[in-house]
């Protein structure tokens, strides 16, 4: 007969599988969150150099406008103003 001492023993180990789990997951979240950062950029640079205004780029993207001008510089890029 199970006691309290092996139902709290397995949910121990249970609870610890599940984080090393949980960690792996995150592990692989985060590589996804950089492949798809890059893809961001990409895609606004290509916006920017389309002549799409940065205003709208921000709006889409959910950066700021610094961080676009940042992104186009890098790329050799001046980010399309407002007017």
């Amino acid at each position: 007969m199970p006691s309290r001492l092996d139902d709290a023993a397995n949910a121990f180990r249970q609870a610890q599988a599940a984080l090393i789990d949980a960690r792996a997951q995150v592990g692989e979240i985060r590589d996804e969150v950089e492949r798809t950062r890059a893809d961001l950029a990409d895609a606004i640079v290509e916006a920017a150099r389309a002549g799409v205004r940065q205003v709208e780029i921000v709006k889409r993207s959910g950066y700021t406008r610094e961080r676009i001008r940042q992104l186009c510089r890098a790329a050799g890029v001046e980010p399309p103003g407002d007017e």
